[in-house]
């Protein structure tokens, strides 16, 4: 693997553009497989305005997390291949400076664990990353980027992680065996494991915490899980097989990426329902409520681009050229 400290960054646009990204504005950040880099997005105008190079060759990076300052962006290297296959084993993680769009920095494993999924504590400011072969998430201090410890998941392939809103419990989405482990983040251990079907992928969970949303890979259905019970209480049935999914702020709705239709189906929380589809470019995959709860962004892998849907009318109102194999979203404010 490439040493990720001496990597480059590659800017767009004009001097104009790149000032409205300054330190302290709100920025989009997109990655781009593909491409291995990473896009940075003016919301206000839909551009990307700059790319950060992940500085790698065989390896790439699939998720993003930003810190609450806006200045920090956290990028865990893979690997060479996509869960459950064959390949390359990541072993770090990169440190981004977004005002300088310059990688400053990284944390080691030592050891192959395809760290996939930060997820950053506002509460505890503590980062999380998920560590697949590891069969656990690492707990990072931000301040330091030393690993200060793990929360074991008992099970493979631990893919996406959710939190509850006050940081004392995790929900990783485990692939190849179809389940999802509940963990006590605070004491660091295993609750309980939930099965779900024999595939699962993505997690998220609801604005008040009642319930954590992962979509089976088997069947066009979304499985519902109940946070008091730790069971699946409800199947909502689906347009396609979902994929990743976010709640919007208020709690009304969920919206859930559908790649094989192209399309993001909406959920209404208070029935379980799918009350619309909406069309979106090819292969949507990861969704991003914007903090004003007034827009979604759908990465859309394999048109490269990001679409846009106005939560108001739920029509798609900007089409954002991203990069090659678009899929974590951030967003930094």
């Amino acid at each position: 693997m490439k040493k990720t400290v001496f990597s480059h960054v590659l800017l767009c646009g004009v001097g104009v553009a790149l000032a409205a990204l300054s330190a302290g504005a709100q920025s989009l950040l997109v990655i781009n497989q593909g491409d291995k880099d990473m896009s940075i997005v003016d919301p206000a105008t839909g551009k990307q305005v700059a790319t950060v190079d992940e500085g790698v060759t065989d390896v790439h990076v699939h998720e993003v997390a930003a810190s609450s300052d806006g200045k920090t962006a956290w990028m865990p290297i893979y690997g060479s291949t996509g869960v459950g296959h064959a390949g390359i084993d990541g072993h770090e993680m990169i440190v981004v400076d977004l005002a300088s769009r310059k990688i400053i920095g990284h944390v080691d494993w030592g050891h192959g664990v395809r760290p996939h999924d930060p997820v950053f504590d506002r509460k505890r400011d503590l980062l999380y990353v998920t560590t697949e072969l590891d069969k656990a998430v690492t707990v990072i201090n931000p301040k330091t980027m030393k690993i200060v410890g793990q929360v074991p998941t008992g099970q493979p392939e631990s893919h996406m992680l959710a939190l509850s809103h006050d940081g004392r419990l995790g929900y990783t989405a485990n692939v190849g065996p179809g389940t999802v482990s509940v963990l006590d983040m605070v004491h660091r251990k295993l609750i309980t494991v939930i099965p779900i079907s024999a595939n699962t992928q993505r997690i998220s969970i609801s604005p008040n915490d009642k319930w954590v949303f992962t979509s089976d890979q088997t069947k066009p259905q979304l499985a519902v899980i109940d946070t008091v019970t730790n069971k699946v209480t409800k199947w909502v049935p689906l347009p396609g097989k979902g994929y990743g999914t976010a709640s919007t702020l208020d709690g009304r709705w969920l919206l859930v990426a559908v790649p094989h239709t192209n399309q993001v189906a909406v959920v209404d929380l208070n029935t379980m329902q799918v009350v619309r589809s909406i069309d979106v470019p090819k292969a949507p995959q990861e969704i991003l409520v914007r903090p004003d709860d007034k827009v979604a962004y759908v990465s859309c892998s394999g048109a490269g681009q990001v679409a846009a849907i106005d939560l108001t009318d739920w029509k798609v109102t900007q089409t954002i050229d991203a990069g090659r194999g678009s899929d974590g979203l951030a967003w930094a404010k």
